[in-house]
């Protein structure tokens, strides 16, 4: 398994508190890779700007991450492009938030 595979794997236990949904699922993570010295670099975005969670979600990122072996530090970098919308959920995520 790739590292961006155990890194969608972990952040699938991210579940987003408003929406009831991982931060997969959601598609929200957009990228996910590990460097040398062991830093996880993710790259994501947030359904709004100014988003209350941000910091939460961090924290959750965080502890889920940091139990793979490999990683010893978690950066997160949060980008408005491309622009998230619905059509970037799974579709079991549609279904389960009614959007179709």
């Amino acid at each position: 398994m790739t590292f961006k595979e155990e890194a969608y794997e972990a952040l699938g236990k991210v579940i987003d508190p408003e929406l009831g949904v991982d931060l997969v699922s959601l598609g929200l993570i957009y990228d996910a890779q590990i460097t040398d010295d062991g830093v996880a670099e993710i790259t994501m975005t947030l359904t709004i700007a100014g988003c209350p969670l941000t910091e939460w979600l961090a924290k959750d990122i965080h502890d889920e991450l940091i139990k793979l072996p490999q990683v010893k530090e978690i950066e997160i970098e949060i980008v408005w492009e491309p622009v998230w919308s619905d059509k970037m959920m799974s579709r079991e995520a549609r279904v389960q938030l009614g959007i179709h």
